[in-house]
């Protein structure tokens, strides 16, 4: 894998560390991959706080996931940059359409831990090569994953990767967390992708610029590490964790944005 691909695996194992504590996020497949594949994590990758943080992302996105399904039950899910992560089968509401989608070498780590069906199927997709929307499933309503995807893609990457979701369906809901301009200066110092060989990050400090011309907008902004989850950590790690990992001042290092076409 190259280094990308490989960050991957540090909210693979901050899930799998969850999971097992059985808190915020119960997720056996993470916790069985993340045994099997034995990657070596290092310095902040391996972080207790970076661990919440990922598991905690995980689970906003999963009842996002939910509540976007239980009203549009007929929806295609697409989850672009999937990893190895297994929404698929935490998502508690059914679904009929799901897609995950990732790099090739991703993909065929993927196939040794999940089966297709006649519902779910798993394609090699590269998200800053929007041509390839286009040969996607049809449907009428997407319901897009972008879970820590965006600071990889380019501003023009992302506005045409957007571009070509609402041209492909009719309606289209979208979550994705960003990392601000100051973020992405900020985590030249204290990123941990940074432990796995990625140097070169992305940020928005402006969504509404990058959705010029669109006809996708922006819908809410939404907690990455919502009050109900935090409250789930032991008394000290939840003090901690909360100066670290919420208020105003790590919104202005990450951000989760809705945004939908209808």
């Amino acid at each position: 894998m190259n280094e990308v691909n490989k960050t991957l695996f540090i909210p693979l194992y901050g899930k799998s560390k969850v999971s097992k504590q059985k808190i915020i996020l119960d997720d056996p497949t993470a916790e069985k991959i993340w045994a099997e594949e034995s990657f070596k994590l290092s310095g902040k990758s391996k972080s207790k706080w970076l661990a919440y943080n990922m598991a905690m992302r995980a689970r906003v996105f999963d009842d996002w996931t939910d509540s976007m399904l239980s009203a549009e039950e007929d929806s295609i899910v697409l989850h672009i940059g999937c990893g190895l992560d297994s929404r698929c089968r935490r998502i508690k509401h059914p679904y009929t359409k799901w897609l995950d989608c990732d790099f090739s070498d991703v993909i065929s780590v993927r196939k040794n831990y999940y089966q297709e069906s006649e519902n779910y199927k798993m394609q090699v997709l590269d998200a800053s090569d929007s041509s390839k929307i286009k040969n996607l499933p049809d449907c009428k309503n997407a319901i897009v994953v972008l879970e820590g995807i965006s600071m990889y893609l380019s501003h023009e990457q992302l506005h045409d990767l957007f571009l070509a979701l609402q041209e492909k369906y009719p309606q289209v809901h979208i979550l994705l967390d960003v990392y601000t301009e100051f973020g992405v200066r900020a985590s030249k110092f204290k990123n941990p992708v940074n432990d796995v060989g990625v140097t070169k990050l992305y940020g928005i400090d402006d969504i509404q610029s990058l959705l010029n011309g669109l006809k996708i907008s922006f819908k809410e902004e939404h907690s990455i590490t919502p009050k109900r989850l935090v409250n789930e950590l032991k008394f000290f790690d939840r003090i901690f964790f909360k100066l670290l990992f919420t208020g105003k001042f790590y919104r202005k290092i990450y951000r989760l944005f809705e945004l939908s076409c209808n």
